[in-house]
């Protein structure tokens, strides 16, 4: 397997070194993605959760301001939350469940390509998320209330562009996102903070 992924990254690397025309200052590139998502919670002790495997999806806007820097931001769909939790009901009973939480997330990042041909990309910057939704799955429960509405932490990523016309693009990525805010209304322990890592697959479009 780690060959096979190896070839796979040195075949993208040699294909878009060759094909890939770079962007100048004033550019603006349209992107949509889906990806698949495994996120978890941590404390200020860093102990982690269970993973829970989820996905994302969501649209991105790169603005450039030379063929190495632009200001990209996302509007994504953004599936979160841990597995193997537990749940008290009113009458204290514990249930051993699974909790999604889903946020719309809005990264503003500076984005830094590189390579000859500027086909590799590296970003980093703030998140803000607001949930839309929370539940514990297994038990089918409404826990939307026991949650703040934003969340806030710093998000990174690194990727690839494939171009398929003179205009669109194939793109590949990992997004990462870290929490810096306690996830729970009411936590008297150390802080619960989000964090999710997301493999992506998605297309850009160049805007004249």
């Amino acid at each position: 397997m780690k060959k096979i992924f190896t070839t796979i990254i040195i075949i993208l690397a040699a294909f878009t070194t060759t094909t890939f025309a770079q962007q100048k200052k004033g550019d603006v590139e349209f992107g949509v993605h889906i990806g698949y998502s495994a996120s978890g919670v941590s404390n200020s002790d860093l102990v982690n959760s269970s993973i829970s495997s989820a996905f994302n999806a969501g649209i991105a806007t790169d603005f450039y301001f030379s063929s190495r820097w632009s200001l990209k931001t996302k509007l994504i769909f953004d599936q979160k939350g841990w597995g193997s939790g537990f749940f008290s009901n009113v009458d204290n009973k514990k249930f051993i469940t699974d909790f999604r939480l889903n946020y719309i997330t809005l990264p503003i990042m500076a984005n830094w390509h590189f390579g000859k041909k500027r086909n590799w990309y590296l970003n980093f910057g703030p998140y803000a998320g607001y949930l839309a939704g929370a539940k514990a799955t297994d038990i089918s429960v409404d826990v939307k209330d026991f949650f703040h509405n934003v969340d806030f932490g710093l998000a990174a990523g690194i990727g690839t562009k494939i171009p398929l016309s003179d205009n669109v693009k194939l793109l590949f990525e990992y997004d990462n996102q870290a929490g810096l805010t306690d996830i729970f209304k009411e936590n008297p322990g150390s802080a619960i903070r989000n964090s999710r890592g997301s493999l992506n697959v998605g297309f850009s479009f160049i805007l004249k």
